[in-house]
């Protein structure tokens, strides 16, 4: 995930007085004169625009041209959370393929650059639906057809072979979902401040169930949802998939439990009322439901996506240690934009209905 918006820049705007915070625009023009000169040659000018909860992403005004820039956050990194060259590798592999991406253009894992590692991506022009402001005056037609779009790319990203785009290594499918239970907890024990009843509990019965996982061997995003993806509506399509920082080879049915979480679970819910996590989504956003979104996609591959109630769980003991490892960094203020004050208020909810989850059968 990746902060939202401080500011955007504008083609033809004046440069920026300062360099924006985790930036450093002299270091970086004296990189790009050496491994990328094309895009060197004048004053390079950046601003900190839209994205997820956690890694920062800069446009960039180089040589001429607009290009994206895509850095870690800037404080309390959880270890292969913020994986530049991992989300750089997974866009490099999947350019020929069906899953829209965007071009990438250089990575460097040098952190005396600009202080981290860092890669650079061409941009691509679309919206990123991500607040009721935005889906709200768009048509009942266009928010199904949105949906329907997201649904057929993902449908599109799990039926790529990993060996064919040369992601045959990119990590390993055998025990996939018993180890995202097992980083997530560790994940939680790195983050919290605070008490956080019940979390426990949720963590230990997904540990206690694990199912076999039948589908492993795919290509797994790790946090598929409507604004990670960048799309348009006239016509409506998907022209990138964003966000790459946790993609590896596993069980596809994470992608849709994480999804029906954000989707059903969250945009059903008051605490995602105005939240930069979950507000413009699901069904009271007049989205189709997540059952409909499931039928689209079953219809769509070869995956048998069964009872995802044990999925769901997962989505939402991750997305609840996602939230809180954001409020853990906004009570440090290590977080940029608005709207962090109420991500600590969804850990709650979430654990909530990851128990209600765990428990079906």
């Amino acid at each position: 995930m990746t902060e939202p918006a401080v500011d955007a820049y504008e083609p033809g705007s004046s440069p920026a007085p300062a360099a924006p915070r985790g930036l450093d625009l002299d270091r970086l023009a004296d990189h790009l004169a050496r491994h990328r000169p094309e895009l060197a040659g004048e004053p390079l000018r950046a601003r900190l625009i839209a994205g997820g909860k956690s890694n920062l992403t800069y446009l960039l005004h180089a040589g001429g041209r607009e290009v994206v820039l895509r850095r870690p956050p800037l404080g309390h990194v959880l270890a292969t959370a913020h994986d530049m060259a991992r989300e750089y590798r997974v866009i490099s592999a999947l350019a020929p393929t069906d899953v829209p991406v965007p071009g990438a253009l250089l990575l460097c894992e040098d952190t005396e650059v600009i202080g981290a590692p860092f890669y650079l991506m061409e941009r691509v022009r679309g919206e990123v639906f991500r607040s009721r402001a935005q889906t709200d005056p768009l048509t009942d037609g266009q928010r199904r057809a949105l949906a329907l779009a997201m649904m057929d790319t993902l449908a599109a990203l799990h039926a790529v072979e990993p060996a064919s785009v040369g992601l045959g290594d990119f990590g390993r499918p055998e025990g996939y979902l018993a180890r995202q239970v097992r980083r997530w907890a560790g994940q939680l024990d790195r983050s919290r401040s605070r008490p956080l009843p019940g979390i426990e509990e949720l963590r230990d019965v997904l540990a206690g169930t694990v199912p076999e996982g039948a589908n492993a061997g795919r290509i797994v995003h790790g946090d598929y949802r409507l604004d990670n993806l960048l799309a348009t509506v006239d016509p409506v399509g998907v022209r990138a998939v964003l966000d790459w920082e946790m993609a590896t080879i596993g069980d596809p049915l994470a992608d849709l439990g994480l999804l029906l979480t954000y989707w059903d679970v969250l945009g059903d819910s008051d605490s995602a009322a105005g939240n930069p996590v979950a507000d413009g989504l699901g069904p009271r956003a007049g989205f189709p439901t997540g059952s409909e979104l499931i039928e689209r996609y079953a219809a769509r591959g070869d995956i048998d996506v069964g009872p995802l109630h044990w999925h769901v769980a997962l989505g939402c003991f991750k997305l609840a240690v996602i939230c809180e490892g954001i409020h853990y960094r906004h009570t440090l203020g290590q977080t940029l934009g608005e709207g962090f004050d109420r991500i600590g208020d969804m850990v709650a909810p979430l654990v909530e209905h990851g128990l209600t989850a765990a428990r079906e059968r």
